[in-house]
């Protein structure tokens, strides 16, 4: 792959396999000129949830919308080769971004580093959020079929696959596939409030976020891992930002993003029911995927145990709040 980008042995200082990631393979590859690149490559096999077929599609589409909201934040893709029967085979060759985990930084030891880090984060969340998408709503891959003319049909296409998978792989859950889908139904018509095909990363967890900098002057140096992202309702990407909470409680970030979105965020009736719908679709992806990926038996069990229960009160919160 490198040697397509006239990139010859000589020409390398290191070339580093990076783990942390779920499904693709990524290399950290250093030339001795300076340059700092991260190299993914897809799995060799197909098996996986129906939403994960060419990833790396939506990863270029996710850093090539995201650089026109300003900033330096994502990485710049130097070369994509999306065709799997291509004869290297498909790939994403990017520059690196400096920095570690927002999760594995010590904030103790400048206690004011990460309200201001959350308030940044918010601005370039909120930037992100004007990009609108060239063609219509749903995965830039279309693993689930073309772009949907509106976001209730491509959110309904979105669980209904993952919802086929947990039948496929036999996936435990905590109600039966057709309670949730049953439940999920109910609440579709809310999704016709979106109307714009917004950039959604729905992958800004912690480990995504990279911190950069020494202890008082530390700044966002990378927003990564944009594989999962799709064009649809802007309000999907709070959950992630606070997996397991609840982002309405975060002040910092929400000023930053009203600074940068055009204003202050509603949690009207319908934002919080849409949001209950998301973080459903995420829990159950999150518990089917352990099937596909092999994590083995205790692995998949921690997983169980600690999401179930979020994804059992995301369901019960999409049936009072159309039941009411």
């Amino acid at each position: 792959m490198l040697r397509t980008l006239g990139v010859a042995d000589r020409d390398l200082a290191a070339c580093t396999p990076l783990t942390g990631g779920t499904y693709n393979t990524v290399t950290r590859v250093t030339l001795i000129d300076g340059r700092d690149w991260v190299v993914k490559t897809p799995p060799p096999h197909s098996a996986g949830l129906r939403y994960e077929r060419d990833l790396l599609v939506n990863e270029v589409a996710f850093y090539t919308a995201a650089a026109r909201a300003g900033g330096p934040t994502v990485p710049r893709v130097v070369h994509s080769e999306p065709d799997p029967t291509a004869p290297t085979g498909a790939y994403l060759v990017m520059t690196a971004r400096p920095g570690r985990p927002w999760h594995e930084v010590d904030w103790a030891e400048a206690p004011h580093d990460e309200p201001r880090l959350r308030a940044e984060l918010g601005r370039f969340v909120g930037r992100l959020h004007t990009v609108t998408g060239p063609g219509g709503f749903g995965y830039p891959a279309a693993p689930l079929g073309p772009p949907a003319a509106t976001w209730r049909t491509a959110f309904t296409a979105m669980t209904e696959a993952v919802l086929a998978d947990a039948e496929t792989y036999r996936a435990p859950l905590p109600y039966t596939v057709d309670r949730i889908r049953t439940v999920l139904a109910r609440a579709t018509p809310v999704l016709d409030d979106v109307t714009r095909p917004a950039l959604v990363h729905f992958d800004l967890w912690q480990g995504n976020l990279l911190v950069a900098g020494e202890p008082g002057a530390r700044s966002i140096g990378g927003v990564i891992d944009g594989e999962r992202m799709f064009w649809g309702d802007p309000v999907a990407d709070f959950v992630s930002l606070a997996l397991f909470g609840e982002l309405e409680e975060d002040g910092d970030f929400l000023a930053g993003y009203a600074e940068s979105s055009g204003g202050r965020l509603e949690f009207s009736d319908s934002v919080r029911l849409r949001l209950a719908l998301y973080r459903s679709y995420l829990y159950l992806i999150m518990l089917v995927e352990t099937v596909p990926q092999g994590v083995g038996s205790e692995a998949a069990e921690e997983t169980r145990q600690l999401v179930e229960p979020h994804l059992v009160a995301a369901l019960d919160a999409v049936s009072r709040r159309t039941s009411a």
